[in-house]
């Protein structure tokens, strides 16, 4: 118990004695060893990696993961080290929505064999979307979690030890400077030959041991603290190679998406022949279902899905010059275009947003073209593309 006494005291002493080397040095009134310009920007790397690899690994988790909810609830499931539970995820939840009202709607209508056929895509992308979240927190978050939890805690402990070693060797300092003080003042006014007495010695020479101890133990803290840190630039080479791996899953999530995608709207455009006689999807690319208004306030950049060149003309009239088609006398009009129009052919008209051509109909055309001009140049053109004005 006397041990624990006499320790706890000395720790006591210890402790005040820092807290007043410390606040001294705040106000001015005491000096401060400082460290060298490269074990400094050492430092300074050090908190920037610390506190960059924490921003992000947050945005990266809200990346993966955009339900706070979810987020909070993964933290403490890790936290008390318990495995957490599979989450369906937003693509599967929707699959099953949609499986679920083609299995009340009638799975064998067109509506319901579509919804099975989406159902079945979503279900694809969000098995992938699952496999994507995994990979990338076992390749990247992890190592960066690792980083935050390990090494910099150990920096951090390392750190804050030589900050205490150096206030003891600044306060060892400070009681030098003072022993000294009070021997010159001491010693004023005394004969040669009483110089330096026993008396005089002891605090001197109690200070400068003090002092070459605590100088010892700051330089070894000193040299452990400055090979951790040095230890950063292993970090970064680390960190990038899981950055690597990072990038790498996210491309393969990003692929398996596009191909899913694609093979269901070639699904789609196989049987919407079947069920919209007039249409049909002419190119691979992704298309947007059409404006639900034409308002001339309307200019967003969704493309609608636009008839087939064969559907324009009745039977026997498929190969009509547009060459000699002249415009009738009455029943031509301005308009002007909202979106895009790459043509199909040369019987079609590419459009420009925003430009203004001439358009009219010819009997027996399909309502949902038109023939367009622009200066000498003629061709059929969508009706869902154009808002007419007069």
């Amino acid at each position: 118990m006397d041990f624990n006494m006499k320790k706890l005291a000395s720790d006591a002493g210890i402790f005040f004695t820092r807290a007043v080397q410390f606040t001294e040095e705040k106000f001015g009134q005491a000096e401060k060893t400082e460290l060298d310009a490269h074990f400094e920007n050492l430092l300074a790397r050090a908190d920037s990696t610390k506190n960059w690899t924490e921003k992000i690994l947050r945005q990266t988790e809200v990346l993966l993961q955009p339900n706070p909810s979810a987020r909070v609830e993964e933290f403490l499931y890790e936290k008390l080290d318990r495995k957490v539970p599979s989450r369906v995820t937003n693509g599967e939840l929707l699959a099953q929505y949609m499986a679920e009202a083609a299995s009340e709607l009638g799975p064998t209508t067109p509506y319901g064999k579509t919804l099975l056929k989406v159902a079945e895509a979503e279900k694809q992308l969000g098995a992938t979307e699952r496999d994507f979240i995994h990979t990338a927190s076992i390749s990247f978050l992890t190592p960066l979690r690792n980083f935050l939890e390990g090494d910099w805690k150990t920096i951090s402990k390392e750190r804050r030890l030589l900050q205490n070693r150096r206030l003891d060797l600044d306060a060892c300092k400070a009681r030098l400077k003072k022993a000294k003080a009070a021997e010159a003042k001491a010693t004023v006014g005394v004969p040669a030959g009483l110089l330096a007495p026993r008396l005089w010695l002891e605090p001197r020479g109690g200070a400068e041991q003090e002092l070459r101890v605590a100088q010892t133990e700051f330089d070894r803290q000193a040299e452990v603290t400055r090979l951790l840190l040095e230890g950063i630039s292993s970090t970064h080479v680390n960190h990038l190679r899981c950055l690597h791996e990072f990038v790498k899953s996210q491309t393969t999530y990003y692929a398996q998406c596009y191909r899913h995608m694609l093979d269901l709207q070639k699904q789609l455009g196989s049987s919407q022949g079947t069920i919209f006689p007039g249409t049909f999807v002419g190119t691979t690319e992704p298309t947007s279902p059409p404006l639900s208004s034409t308002s001339p306030t309307t200019t967003a950049a969704t493309m609608p899905v636009v008839p087939s060149v064969a559907s324009l003309a009745p039977p026997g009239e498929a190969s009509l010059c547009l060459e000699e088609v002249a415009p009738p006398a009455s029943g031509t009009r301005k308009a002007r275009v909202l979106y895009d129009y790459e043509a199909a052919d040369s019987s079609e008209l590419a459009l420009l947003a925003d430009e203004l051509i001439t358009v009219y109909s010819l009997p027996g055309m399909d309502p949902d073209w038109l023939i367009g001009e622009r200066g000498n140049k003629k061709g059929k053109v969508p009706v869902t593309y154009l808002e007419l004005l007069s």
